[in-house]
């Protein structure tokens, strides 16, 4: 059996950093990487990437040695992903924050609203199902983080946490702040409004959970198999006919319902920008597309700026992306 040498550059400076012998024909390059880390334990497989080309793609773990356009002899090209942290620590994290920050405002612990105002409670019926219907959204998040999805990267940018803390915690911290401030005007049109706002976020919660449902069956266990939605028996995924992502389009509908619930200005900011945080990598993924009757990743007609999708398009899902 003929054996492979594979040798592994600086992508950046072209600095030669290993050299590995007799490397089996169908070793992988998630093996390769174990291989280098023994030589550098700096950089554990979850940081490394490997390329062919210093500015090319980089190789997926699962990608076969002999299967690669390279000779006996493999130039492969290492870039440094930096400190990486399991999706499922970011996740909880992300969750856990706003549930807890919310409910500090609730409370009216002391120093946030002043003395007299201390662990007190406001009258209005609907800042305590504003609390509810909060909390219940971020418990459902946690939960499914740990029992429904599956996710197709085990890690990511540590970096990446502080920016995502900022977002889901700035919001929350900013919403619960005039939820709960005792000098909180309830909406105009009462309890007509609220309920009618309320059944708006009950229907996209349903609709949400149901999507992550359909999306954990398309995924197998333990594998990195990802494959395209099609709509089910169950009502919440007939959506799949119209976005790519409508567990996204579910969200930004939850906080659409929770803004008119509460009408609350920082409410309002809040419904579009689940939307807005997910569109750049969902719109990075859009030109690897297949051919299936759906359109735009959040809402019907697209929200691509470059137009790759069309009628008849719909994207892969999005790497990590349970």
């Amino acid at each position: 059996m003929k054996h492979y040498e594979v040798e592994i550059l600086d992508a950046k400076t072209r600095e030669k950093l290993c050299f590995l012998d007799k490397v089996e024909p169908q070793a992988t390059i998630a093996e390769i990487k174990n291989l280098f880390t023994k030589s550098h334990p700096q950089w554990y497989p979850a940081r490394q990437s490997l390329r062919l080309d210093p500015k090319g793609k980089s190789l997926k773990d699962e990608d076969v040695l002999q299967k690669l356009p390279v000779g006996t002899t493999a130039t492969l090209y290492f870039r440094d992903l930096g400190a990486q942290i399991s999706w499922v620590t970011v996740f909880l994290t992300e969750y856990a924050g706003p549930l807890f920050i919310y409910l500090l405002f609730y409370f009216r612990v002391p120093f946030i609203y002043g003395h007299k105002y201390d662990f007190t409670s406001s009258r209005h019926t609907v800042v305590h199902l504003a609390c509810i219907c909060h909390s219940f959204h971020y418990i459902k998040r946690l939960l499914e983080t740990l029992f429904v999805h599956r996710f197709s990267h085990g890690t990511m940018p540590l970096r990446n946490i502080f920016k995502n803390c900022t977002y889901y915690w700035g919001f929350a911290a900013w919403m619960a702040y005039y939820i709960n401030h005792p000098l909180y005007t309830p909406p105009t049109y009462g309890a007509q409004q609220v309920k009618l706002a309320l059944a708006i976020f009950v229907i996209c919660q349903l609709g949400n959970f149901s999507i992550h449902m359909a999306l954990r069956d398309l995924r197998p266990a333990g594998s990195k198999t990802r494959k395209i939605p099609y709509p089910t028996k169950n009502p919440f995924t007939w959506l799949f006919l119209l976005v790519s992502c409508p567990n996204y389009t579910y969200e930004v509908g939850s906080w659409i319902g929770f803004a008119i619930m509460t009408q609350c200005l920082p409410g309002e900011p809040a419904a579009p920008s689940p939307g807005g945080a997910c569109l750049p990598w969902l719109c990075a993924a859009l030109p690897d597309s297949t051919a299936l009757p759906y359109s735009g990743p959040l809402l019907p007609g697209g929200l691509h700026p470059d137009d790759h999708l069309g009628q008849g398009q719909a994207p892969q899902l999005p790497e990590g992306v349970p």
